[in-house]
């Protein structure tokens, strides 16, 4: 158990360098590292607070506490990947309505061009 719990550290640690490397260099927006940084977070203290798990492991009722920091890990991500879900579907309808308002104007424009004409 101890192994698990030092891997999930370590990769919990590589979440947050990246993370953070990802912000500082503007490959992801500030915004959406807060979840990330949330999540890596969590994950960080779950791993390195074994009174904690095995609380959470009891208070669930789950048999073993490997399986109750597998299943929080994946509860966590599947939330995140809901809500990125979520926002990629609202910028796909932006860029849907955008592409329609430069349809729009520009199809104007031609007509400007062709009544000068």
């Amino acid at each position: 158990m101890d192994h698990l719990l030092n891997v999930t550290t370590a990769l919990s640690i590589l979440l947050l360098l990246m993370v953070l490397f990802s912000v500082r260099r503007a490959h992801i927006r500030v915004e959406y590292s807060v979840s990330w940084l949330a999540a890596s977070v969590a994950m960080l203290v779950l791993s390195r607070s074994r009174p904690v798990l095995d609380l959470i492991t009891r208070w669930t009722g789950v048999p073993d506490t490997p399986l109750t920091l597998f299943l929080i890990s994946g509860a966590v991500f599947l939330i995140m990947f809901f809500r990125f879900s979520v926002i990629i579907s609202h910028l796909r309808d932006d860029n849907v309505a955008l592409a329609q308002r430069v349809a729009i104007l520009e199809y104007r424009l031609h007509s400007l061009e062709s009544h000068e004409k």
